[in-house]
């Protein structure tokens, strides 16, 4: 008696997909299918490990290596952990809705097993399955899957559990039928053709920075006169771009304001931060953030009030290498101050006095900015390269430089 064979059903991982081209779609993945449809990238790194593994993996490895970079002793790879402590602490709750990661695109280095109908008619939407083994390679957004699998493999190290992230999906695009030339063009799109966003715009979007944090706290403390009326200096205050226009009805980016934030918190060592995010876990040894706070907010305030006429008349005072400098010397009137000069506010202030803040070569070529043959300042040098020669100008009125900028 013989028996009948079942249909010839395409058996493998289901996705629900809706298509943006002929060759490319767009859906939500589980991130334990996610997980066992693109392997590892740190795992295929690791040679020995590799030498033990499935041939299936191993070419994969072979595949991956055809379109993307290495992780193992790079940035890249070094960002791996990080990220994984942001997801899970998305995932946990701790950021409310203000947090996200980027679709992941993926290529699938040959065909999907099988394509349903429209399952709504006229909508698109279709059900497409990728055959057990498949070859797809995260092409853009690899790190996320890296630390995916980290999380994966160990979550209670980053603070959660299995149970949360198998409720977690992961939205992505997928891409097929496309050769090894085409795959790496889109890599290479991605990740070049793009304008990146600027360090320092994008640490002042950061809700979560503290120096973004008392940046917007100052800039609603402070109140000035505008046009006649009086207005919080946050109206004055430019957060969508790096850089100010003439035309910009605003005198200061957010970004240079966190600058001034960042350097009165460290002193000298925040050049180095004004572009790394700062956690409250991050602070100077022995102050607390609210601490910080109680300091910084009115000391800036009133320095910022003092400053306002030069900033409305555009003057040096605005440059991002000159805020530096002055947040520089304002570190020296915080109570956590441990080297240099000790200052009160009006100390400060009286400091700042006798500044010369016309944009004008014998006042500030060299210092904080470089001038053309024809006299023209350029200030373009930023807080890291001229912050740190701002500030002596400012805190020895005896040098040089201090000479130099008070017109002596």
């Amino acid at each position: 008696m013989s028996i009948t064979m079942p249909s010839a059903a395409v058996e493998g991982i289901q996705l629900t997909v809706t298509p943006f081209r002929a060759d490319a779609v767009i859906g939500t993945i589980g991130l334990p299918a996610l997980l066992q449809l693109v392997p590892s990238p740190k795992l295929e790194e690791d040679k020995r490990a590799m030498k033990f593994s499935p041939g299936a993996m191993r070419r994969h490895a072979e595949i991956r290596s055809l379109v993307q970079r290495t992780l193992k002793s790079t940035q890249k790879g070094r960002n791996v952990a990080g990220y994984a402590r942001y997801i899970a602490s998305g995932i946990n709750g701790d950021f409310g809705s203000g947090w996200s990661t980027p679709p992941i695109t993926l290529w699938l280095a040959g065909e999907p097993g099988a394509v349903s109908e429209e399952l709504v008619p006229g909508s698109g939407i279709r059900k497409i399955t990728l055959l057990a083994g498949s070859p797809v390679v995260a092409i853009d957004g690899e790190t996320q899957v890296t630390a995916l699998h980290e999380l994966y493999d160990d979550p209670e190290q980053y603070g959660t559990t299995h149970e949360a992230l198998g409720a977690v999906r992961l939205p992505f695009e997928l891409y097929w039928g496309l050769g090894v030339e085409d795959a790496r063009q889109i890599f290479y799109d991605r990740n070049v053709e793009g304008v990146p966003v600027a360090k320092n715009l994008a640490m002042s979007m950061d809700q979560r920075d503290f120096g973004t944090q008392l940046a917007h706290r100052i800039a609603e403390a402070v109140k000035v006169e505008n046009d006649g009326k009086m207005i919080p200096f946050s109206k004055l205050v430019q957060s969508r771009k790096r850089q100010l226009t003439k035309a910009d009805p605003e005198l200061l980016t957010l970004s240079a304001l966190r600058v001034l934030v960042v350097t009165t918190i460290y002193g000298r060592a925040g050049l180095g931060q004004s572009s790394s995010t700062i956690r409250s876990t991050d602070l100077p040894t022995g102050v607390t953030a609210e601490q910080i706070e109680r300091r910084v907010v009115p000391l800036l305030s009133a320095l910022l009030s003092h400053l306002y006429p030069q900033l409305a008349a555009r003057s040096a005072a605005s440059a991002p290498a000159v805020l530096a400098g002055i947040g520089i010397a304002a570190h020296q009137a915080t109570d956590w101050a441990t080297a240099g000069i000790p200052l009160t506010e009006t100390d400060l202030l009286n400091l700042l006095s006798g500044i010369r803040w016309e944009r004008e070569a014998r006042y500030w070529d060299g210092i904080a900015a470089s001038a053309n043959a024809a006299g023209v300042l350029n200030f373009g040098g930023g807080a890291k390269d001229s912050g740190g020669r701002v500030a002596d100008a400012v805190l020895y009125p005896d040098t040089e430089s201090g000479r130099k900028i008070r017109g002596q």
